[in-house]
Order: C-alpha cells, then sequence, then structure tokens
C-alpha cells in the first residue's frame, strides 16, 4: 500500500495497482489477487479446541483437586482418584461447551452482517461478496452502503462517508476525489479515502481498493486490542484467593482427601452455565462463562448515548421564526404531529395554522428543499436513509405538510465539516434562490446586518441547554443567470428560522437507569456532543440527581493520576476522542471500581478489552467491538443490561450459598475422622462411606441452590464489594460452628450406639445418615435469608425433588444387600434408624436458624 495514499492522482494510483479507474480489474487478476492474498476477513487469533478445553482447569481450585487426584492414586484409594478425576473433567467440559456455544452464536451473528457490493470489473457492474475484494478492485458506493474496504476515491459526487466507528465523530465527512498534497494527514481529513466498516450517508462514489483484511485501518486497530491482556474476571479472583485459603487450611489440620471439595468447581460451573443459557434466551450472548457473574458486580456501567440511551432518530421538537418560537410533537421518524406557540399554556394544545404565516412557509420550503433523506415504513419502523438531520426536516415537512418533499435544485453545495453548512441552488416561481442549511454560528456570520443577531444568538442559546441541537435555515435571491455555487455566493443571507433537534431518549432506557440505580450502580454518558446537550440529556434520562459534565480536551489537560482524583465527580464525558474513553475506564478502574463499557465502533474496542466486562452491540456493532466484548446484546437493547445485572446477582448469590454449603458439609467428614484420631475412638465411618458422601453430594443435593429464585432484595442493594471476597468473617465463622456441630452429632450417635453394644456396622450407618441428613436439613437454612417457616419454604421446588432423590438413594445403599456390601452398612431400624438422624438434622436445623436470626435481625441493630 502507498505511504500516502491522499496525494497521488487517480491515473498514478490505477498504474501502481495495475487498475483502471474506468473499467476496473480484469477477472482473472481479480481471482489470482484473491488466491495468493486470501478473502477480505478480518482475522482473530482464534484458539484452537484443545486450547480452549485446557484453559478450563486453570484456577487455584482446580490446582488443590489435582493434587488430591495424585495423591489418592498414590496412596491406591483409586474409588477417590476416580471420583475426583471425573469432577475435574466435568467442570471443564461445562465451560468449554458454554464457550463453544457463545462463540458460534457470534459466528451466525458475523453470517448475517456479511455485505454485498457493487464492484466494477472488466468495465461491468457486478455484485459479490465483500470477503471476495481484492486490492486494486473498482468498488461503487451508493447511500445506504457498507465501505468494504479501504478505498481511495477516484470519483465522488455528494457523498458523505458515517466515520464514527473510526473517529468518533458524529457527523458524516464529506468526500472528496481530488488528490490532497500535505504528508501525514490525521485519519479524520483524508477526505478523498473511504474506510472499511464505515457507511456512505449520501451521495455517490467511486473508489480504488487499498487495503483489505486485516491490513485495513479496522483490521489495524483489532491487532492493536490484541495486544490488551485480559485479566481474571472479579469473581475468578474471588475463587482463586479461596482455592489459596483452602488449600492453608487444608494443610494447617492435616484433614483427609474426603474434606475436599470437590464438587466446588462443578456447581460454579453449572450455576454460571445455567445463567448464561438465561441470558441467551433475552438475547445476550455471553462469551465466557464467569463474565455472565461480573456484570453482576459492576458498579459503573458506561455507555454511548446514541442509539443506545436515544432512539437515533432526529427530531425536529422546536422551531424558531423572528416573530414567534413554537413546540412540534411527534416523536421519531414518524410523521404524525403538530405544530403550536411555545411556552402558551392555553395555545400549546391548539394546532398553528402555519400556513397563514409567511415566515412558517418559508422555513418549511428551505427545509424541504435541502434535505436529501428519504423515509420509508418496513418492518414496523419508519427506515431512514439519508443523514439522520436530513430526516428530522423530512420529517417535519411531512408533519405539516402531508406528502414528502419535492427537490428542484439547480446545484447543490455538500456538508462541509469546515464551513458546517451545506447549499442548494433552486428553483421556485421563476425565480433562482440559494438555499443555506448549517450551524447557527456560522450562519450568523454570513447574514445581512440588519439581522437581530442577539435574538437568534439568545433562541439558540435556549435550544442548546435545553439539549437541542440548533440548525439555522437561510435564504438569499439571486440573479437568475445564476445556475452553479460559488463560494462568494454565499453571503449577505437572510435567516428565516431556527430549528431544535434532538435525539429522542429511549423510554426503556430511562426506565433502566432508574433500575440500575435502585440497584446501587451508576451509569456514566459518553458522548461526542456538546457539554450541554450531553447534560440536557442526561437529565431528561435523569442519569444522575445532579448531573456533572467533563470534555474531552479537559481529560487530555489531566494527567492519569489527576484524572483518578476526579472522575468519580462527573456522569457525562461529552466532546470525548476514541483515546478518552480508554482512559475513562483505566481511572475508574484505579479508583476500584468494577466497570462495564458499552460501545459498537472500532475506536471502542480498547475500552471494551480494558473494561471488567465489556459490553457490544449486536446490530450495529462492529466485528471488532463484538471480538473485544465479553457480551453481545444482540438486539442492542439497553435493557437487557438490567436484566444481565440481575442475573449476574442471583448467579453469585447462588455460588455463594453453594460454596457456603460445601464448605462445612465437607470439612464435617473430615472432622469426624480427625477428631475420633484424636479422641482415641473407632473411626465412625469407612472410607467406602465417606466417598459415598461425596458422591451423592455431588450428583444431588449440592444442585439444589442452582434453582434456588433470586432474592427480593436482588436489585434494591448495591453491588458486592468484590476485593472481600467470597466469604466474610461471619460466614467462617458459621462454616467453622456448623462443620463441628455435624462431625460432633455423628460422632456421639456413633459412640452412643457402640457404648450399648451394638455392631460397628450399625453405628457407622446411622453415622452416614446423620451426616446426610445433617447436609439436608442445614440445605433449607441457607436457601434464603428469611426463616425457614415462611412463605418462602415451598419457593424452590426441585430442591424438594432433590431431597427425595436423595433419600432413595440412602434407602438404597442401606437396605440392598449389593450396596450393604461395598459401602459396609447394613439394615437398621426405622424408627430409631431414621428418627435419631432427623433429630440430629433438626438440632441442626434449630441452631443454625438462630444463627441466622442473630445475623441478619440482631447484629444489623448494633452497626447503625
Amino acid at each position: 500500500m502507498i505511504s500516502q495514499p491522499w496525494q497521488p492522482s487517480a491515473k498514478t494510483l490505477a498504474a501502481h495497482y495495475h487498475t483502471n479507474p474506468q473499467t476496473g480489474l480484469t477477472t482473472q487478476l481479480a481471482r489470482d489477487r484473491l488466491k495468493q492474498l486470501g478473502r477480505n476477513e478480518l482475522t482473530t487469533k482464534k484458539q484452537s479446541r484443545f486450547i480452549q478445553f485446557i484453559k478450563q482447569f486453570n484456577n487455584s481450585i482446580i490446582y488443590i483437586l489435582t493434587a488430591a487426584a495424585v495423591l489418592t492414586f498414590l496412596m491406591h484409594r483409586y474409588s477417590d482418584f476416580i471420583v475426583i478425576g471425573l469432577v475435574i473433567i466435568a467442570n471443564a467440559i461445562i465451560g468449554y461447551v458454554q464457550e463453544r456455544q457463545a462463540g458460534n452464536a457470534l459466528e451466525r451473528i458475523r453470517e448475517l452482517l456479511i455485505s454485498k457490493n457493487i464492484v466494477i470489473r472488466d468495465g461491468v457492474k457486478r455484485e459479490i461478496d465483500a470477503r471476495d475484494l481484492v486490492v486494486g478492485d473498482l468498488v461503487v458506493l451508493e447511500a445506504g452502503d457498507a465501505v468494504p474496504a479501504d478505498l481511495r476515491l477516484v470519483a465522488a459526487d455528494n457523498l458523505s462517508i458515517q466515520e464514527s466507528i473510526l473517529t468518533g465523530e458524529t457527523n458524516p465527512v464529506a468526500k472528496q476525489a481530488k488528490p490532497l498534497p500535505a504528508n501525514n494527514l490525521p485519519l479524520a481529513e483524508q477526505r478523498n479515502l473511504a474506510f472499511a466498516s464505515t457507511a456512505v450517508t449520501n451521495g455517490s462514489g467511486r473508489g480504488i481498493v487499498l487495503a483489505v483484511a486485516d491490513a485495513t485501518q479496522i483490521g489495524q486497530i483489532q491487532g492493536a486490542v490484541e495486544t490488551v491482556q485480559p485479566k481474571p474476571t472479579p469473581l475468578m479472583q474471588n475463587l482463586n484467593s479461596l482455592g489459596v485459603s483452602l488449600s492453608v487450611a487444608i494443610a494447617v489440620i492435616t484433614m483427609v482427601v474426603g474434606s475436599m471439595p470437590e464438587g466446588l468447581p462443578a456447581s460454579t460451573s453449572v450455576v454460571l452455565a445455567m445463567g448464561t443459557r438465561k441470558m441467551t434466551r433475552q438475547n445476550v450472548i455471553v462469551k465466557t462463562l464467569p463474565a455472565v457473574e461480573t456484570l453482576g458486580a459492576v458498579d459503573i456501567v458506561n455507555t454511548d448515548k446514541t442509539g443506545t440511551l436515544t432512539k437515533n432518530e432526529m427530531t425536529v421538537t422546536k422551531v424558531v421564526t423572528p416573530e414567534h418560537a413554537f413546540t412540534v410533537t411527534g416523536v421519531g421518524y414518524d410523521d404524525n404531529g403538530h405544530i403550536s406557540f411555545d411556552g402558551d399554556l392555553e395555545l400549546a394544545h391548539q394546532k398553528y395554522s402555519w400556513q397563514h404565516d409567511h415566515a412558517m412557509r418559508r422555513l418549511l420550503r428551505i427545509a424541504g428543499q435541502t434535505t436529501d433523506a428519504q423515509l420509508h415504513f418496513d418492518h414496523q419502523n419508519w427506515q431512514l436513509t439519508g443523514e439522520p438531520t436530513d430526516g428530522a426536516l423530512t420529517t417535519l415537512y411531512r408533519k405539516l405538510t402531508g406528502h414528502d418533499p419535492v427537490v428542484h435544485a439547480l446545484d447543490a453545495l455538500p456538508f462541509d465539516s469546515a464551513n458546517r453548512f451545506s447549499a442548494r441552488l433552486v428553483e421556485q416561481d421563476d425565480q433562482h434562490v440559494l438555499m443555506v442549511k448549517g450551524a447557527p454560528t456560522s450562519l450568523l456570520q454570513l447574514t445581512t446586518a440588519d439581522t437581530a443577531t442577539d435574538y437568534w444568538r439568545a433562541q439558540l442559546h435556549r435550544l442548546t441547554t435545553s439539549g437541542l441541537r440548533g440548525v439555522a435555515l437561510a435564504e438569499r435571491r439571486v440573479d437568475p443567470s445564476v445556475t452553479r455555487i460559488t463560494p462568494d455566493l454565499i453571503r449577505q443571507l437572510t435567516l428565516v428560522g431556527l430549528v431544535g433537534i434532538i435525539d429522542s431518549p429511549r423510554e426503556e432506557a430511562t426506565t433502566a437507569i432508574a433500575d440500575l440505580r435502585r440497584a446501587g450502580v451508576q451509569v456514566k454518558m459518553i458522548t461526542g456532543d456538546h457539554p450541554d446537550t450531553a447534560v440536557a440529556i442526561a437529565q431528561k434520562l435523569r442519569l444522575a440527581d445532579h448531573v456533572r459534565a467533563l470534555t474531552g480536551p479537559e481529560m487530555d489537560a489531566l494527567s492519569d493520576a489527576q484524572l483518578a482524583a476526579v472522575i468519580d465527580n462527573y456522569n457525562v464525558f461529552a466532546r470525548t476522542t476514541p483515546a478518552n474513553k480508554l482512559r475513562i475506564v483505566q481511572a475508574q478502574q484505579a479508583n476500584h471500581h468494577v466497570v462495564s463499557m458499552t460501545g459498537d465502533g472500532v475506536n471502542d474496542a480498547p475500552a471494551l478489552k480494558q473494561a471488567d466486562i465489556g459490553v457490544a452491540m449486536g446490530i450495529k456493532g462492529t466485528e471488532v467491538a463484538k471480538e473485544a466484548a465479553d457480551m453481545v446484546l444482540v438486539d442492542d437493547d439497553f435493557t437487557d443490561i438490567v436484566a444481565a445485572v440481575f442475573e449476574g446477582r442471583h448467579v453469585f448469590d447462588n455460588i455463594r450459598k453453594t460454596i457456603r454449603f460445601l464448605l462445612p458439609t465437607s470439612f464435617a467428614e473430615g472432622l469426624v475422622v480427625i477428631l475420633s484420631i484424636l479422641l482415641g475412638q473407632q473411626l465412625p465411618l469407612y472410607p467406602a462411606q465417606l466417598l459415598w458422601i461425596n458422591m451423592v453430594s455431588a450428583l444431588t443435593i449440592q444442585f439444589a441452590f442452582i434453582f434456588e429464585p433470586a432474592a427480593d432484595t436482588i436489585m434494591t442493594r448495591g453491588p458486592r464489594d468484590v476485593r472481600r471476597g467470597l466469604l466474610s468473617k461471619l460466614d467462617t465463622f458459621e462454616i467453622t460452628y456448623v462443620a463441628l456441630l455435624i462431625s460432633g452429632l455423628g460422632i456421639g450417635v456413633f459412640d452412643y450406639l457402640t457404648r450399648l453394644g451394638l455392631p460397628v456396622v450399625i453405628g457407622s450407618t446411622m453415622t452416614l445418615n446423620v451426616i446426610i441428613f445433617g447436609k439436608i436439613f442445614y440445605l433449607f437454612n441457607l436457601r434464603n435469608d428469611h426463616p425457614v417457616i415462611s412463605r418462602y419454604f415451598f419457593q424452590n421446588q426441585m430442591a424438594f425433588y432433590i431431597v427425595g432423590l436423595l433419600i432413595l438413594l440412602q434407602l438404597g445403599i442401606i437396605y440392598l444387600p449389593a450396596m450393604q456390601l461395598i459401602f459396609n452398612t447394613t439394615s437398621i431400624a426405622f424408627w430409631d434408624g431414621w428418627g435419631i438422624p432427623l433429630l440430629a438434622g433438626t438440632v441442626v436445623l434449630v441452631v443454625t436458624e438462630i444463627g441466622k436470626a442473630i445475623r441478619f435481625h440482631v447484629l444489623p441493630k448494633f452497626k447503625r
């Protein structure tokens, strides 16, 4: 690729790439280049299936279990070795399958988004897949097309391209075909180049392909994104920390292998997998298992404005003429609505007869003649072809006149971001009229001296402080001999009026923000808009009680440390560049926030990957954004984030309950053995019985928490502090006393029965039953924070089925001769054999219920 491709002429460029600016490549040369250079597709570092599978073993608990498996093998305890090994492998399979399913879902989205483009080869126009483009191809661009590769334009007719995914600039960029002599032009000023993944909003053109696939600007950014190193999610950090603590505890108290909570990884993976499946049903694709929980831990959600919090449908809501100010009803591109006097409560609901207002007729005429937007109704929605501002003017014209504008243009001057206006020369009533629309500050400088400048500036200030973007409409009659627009023609204009345009906030976004705020999650808006406009939109969305904005230039003046010191004081970031977004996320993380970032553009990708959880848009999101993100909103609906926060918190609650259940009940088995040795008495449980307890728990009772419904308070409490880990001091105390309680009851029953002279096998069988019933009753204590006897008792019906299955298995091991032989059990009398374990379980339930009452009702009073 030429180092500065904006400089050469079209002829020189064509010669370099062996193509023709009129007839394009030959078919044979295109085939040869495709075969030699490959398809026009972004490549990603896809891991092999083997590596994806191996990654599932990368956490400290799995390391401990692996060490335990090796130890049991060396001790010739092969049954224990097999059970632990199966748990480790099952955990890996669950994580692997989920990641593969998320990847397949993303591939299906990619297939839907593959574009087709018109290409000239051998002088003939033909439609081909963008993937089949090669360097040197001559691509035809029309309004509505996606630019399929990096192009050097050789023809441009009123061509404008939306490049916000690369530059972050909201307005489309007017393009040209002539060479640019400057050196080292920044991307935003390369006006004769078009870039892959941008969109044509207006006009037409042709361009020679300069770069495809990874060599494009979007491909280079993706390469940079891949250098950002992902970090473990808060949940995985907590689990790894827990694993280290467990290994230390086990080493200290030298517990037997039977006390290892080997069911923990499998249970965690199943809980996460169920959460991801629920999110998939809600059109949210979660790419890795831990990601679903991460969004439940976030305390900041950064989001862009346009199309996410707003409809991305520009609407004229205010009109100002030299005599009056008006309000326009209706939202979006729907042409239902009317105009009424602004600020007059008595006349606010009455339609204004604009047909008798000379200034309004002139304003509407300019609006209709200077717009190129076309609207059509499709799939229950209005679809826009053209620029959003033009769409708002077309809609205004249709609302008031009842029909589409008919343009009588003699010549047109496209929008130029340097001048910030566009113009059109039209024929009207046998006269030639120059009509101009653009930024009010620009047009005010071009108006006649007698224009009421102070009046217009005051009206403009009123619009911008209301969150509206002002567009000025002006005109000038010219001599009928004038048929072309020249720069000296655009002067001495008469300002006919102002229109106030807003991208209306989504009603569902307002509701979602309110839900997140109740959940203790701050929502921060990041936009390229003017700070006054951004603040006004934020206030309409009720983003915060006190909205404060920080601009990109103000951020640029701060060091990283200074930005981190003040970042929490702001909830709106305006006039931001792509680099600002990454710094915002980094500054928030420096203050120990768990940060979510939503985005759709290439320029969002570094921030998406830096965030604790990146959320990309499935429809308007670029491939780079979706690759960098951890989660994809298939239908681009911001409200799905609320559902994800809910599910993330629900998942964490159930994982935490599982851990709080597994640790004391697993330790209780080891304590039965350790305490018996310390007390110098016979071991109450045989190794096979310890294996049974672990195996049957792994298959049944611990999975009851997977089906536990979410707590009523899940979206009214604040986010969890990830720095505190998974277990609090109270949790540790509870784990200790419950493990001692269950093991003590088991040892006590065994000692009591053997002192009565009963055979050891009966004592062991009864002890086995006591441990199992201790687990069952502790399960009902842990299910929720309410008293066990309450309206929540039957809420989780699956728990009763699981307990029923466990009891059936216990009946089998105790009364089936084959099972008795394997597990050293014997038949026991019904009343004693089941009554004593029921009594022991009741003791566990009563003690833990007292502990729960103290924890949730007594201790909080002392903290007030």
